[in-house]
């Protein structure tokens, strides 16, 4: 069982930046495929970025929208993961969640998630 708590989350002016954690426990974030995905208000949860496992060289992908600005990373020694998110938009006020899975697949597809965090609010105002 892989248990995730997210945070960082926060208020943050357009254009400023906010780091979001992920801890994990149960497992070990290198053999799990981590990803962010992120809910707005009245919208489906999206897609923002993933990490594959280490032994497939840890091969990151993001959505178009976050791509340049944000970076997922890992912390081997923490066991953590984070999104790290600069240039922020009003547009990217979201409840965002951790994921993760032992097993390899698409990165960008929510239901090839088992594990996932409770979320963190990240509000962006103008």
């Amino acid at each position: 069982q892989v248990q995730l708590v997210e945070s960082g989350g926060g208020l943050v002016q357009a254009g400023g930046s906010l780091r979001l954690s992920c801890a994990a426990s149960g497992r070990a974030v290198t053999t799990l495929r981590m990803g962010w995905f992120r809910q707005a208000p009245g919208k489906e949860r999206e897609f923002v970025a993933a990490i594959t496992m280490s032994w497939t060289d840890g091969y990151t992908s993001y959505a178009d929208s976050a791509k340049g600005r944000f970076t997922i990373s890992r912390d081997y020694v923490k066991n953590m993961v984070y999104l790290q998110m600069n240039s922020l938009k009003v547009d990217d006020t979201a409840v965002y969640y951790c994921a993760a899975d032992p097993k390899a697949g698409r990165q960008n597809e929510q239901n090839e998630y088992t594990y996932w965090g409770q979320g963190t609010q990240v509000t962006v105002s103008s």
